[in-house]
């Protein structure tokens, strides 16, 4: 598999020197398989750039969202490949206990909020509550959807592919930290989505001192996405959803900090727009 970052941020970033490297669009996370398969994970601004990849030939693509919140579907209506005719896309995402999918992505894709009509779309729309169909094939990738913490229903992903795995969990809260509380991993927010995969995608948003003002938002600080890593056996942590205000030299100083713990057991990737991690082959 070839992961791609197109969009890093919690919230879009002001554009200027101070975010060039580490870019300001929210998230998007591109996906390809040995086989070819497309997938595109959120649909935050990010993915604007991720649809002017996309090759003429591809027939199918499939966009999996963990939530509806604004970060991670504003870039939506400005997916090219919506609006090639004939282009296969399915969206998958979380339902509420009251609205389909397609009922709570209406509100979004219609007017005053966006010109277009859902059902306007040029290309052959499919769309999938995820969490009822909470595993399930695309092409050559396995993919396996559950619950995570964060405000409102929200999903995170564990792509397989063979041996090797991927999962993305870009808005988290866990449940932690059994390390400090003795608890049962069993009931842990993500644990069955992450445990052992080859590489974590993870919220990181706040500094322990944010992170004080902000308990219950469902957002992690940077140490919590390393123990959380470390609790559940990744071999790769790259942290992801920065917080919109944090400059390119921070995010480096955080990263800095982050190699420095003592006794990480796994490896530690940046969350820049345009990094590239192969996993397997």
């Amino acid at each position: 598999m070839k992961v791609t970052l197109w969009g890093t941020r919690g919230s879009i970033a002001a554009p200027g020197p101070d975010t060039v490297r580490y870019g300001g669009n929210t998230a998007c996370v591109g996906v390809i398989g040995a086989d070819g398969t497309v997938l595109a994970l959120d649909a935050g601004t990010g993915i604007r750039r991720l649809g002017a990849t996309i090759s003429p030939e591809i027939r199918r693509i499939d966009v999996l969202l963990t939530h509806l919140h604004m970060d991670h579907i504003q870039g939506l209506g400005f997916f090219a490949p919506l609006f090639r005719p004939g282009l296969e896309v399915h969206i998958w995402g979380p339902d509420s206990t009251t609205l389909d999918l397609r009922a709570r992505l209406k509100r979004y894709l219609s007017p005053p909020l966006f010109p277009v009509h859902l059902q306007d779309l040029l290309c052959n729309l499919h769309l999938h509550d995820a969490v009822s169909e909470a595993e399930f094939q695309i092409g050559g990738l396995a993919v396996k959807a559950d619950l995570v913490c964060h405000p409102g229903p929200t999903v995170g992903y564990r792509i397989t592919e063979g041996d090797k795995s991927v999962a993305y969990l870009p808005d988290h809260e866990p449940a932690l930290v059994c390390s400090r509380i003795g608890g049962d991993p069993e009931w842990m927010s993500g644990y069955d989505l992450c445990a052992g995969v080859d590489l974590l995608i993870h919220d990181s948003q706040y500094t322990p001192e944010e992170y004080t003002r902000c308990i219950g938002w469902g957002h992690s600080t940077l140490e919590d996405a390393c123990e959380f890593a470390s609790f559940v056996g990744v071999k790769k942590l790259v942290p992801f959803h920065h917080d919109p205000t944090r400059s390119d030299d921070a995010l480096d100083r955080s990263f800095e900090r982050l190699v420095a713990l003592p006794g990480r057991k796994f490896d530690l990737g940046k969350g820049m727009e345009g990094a590239v991690f192969e996993v397997g082959g």
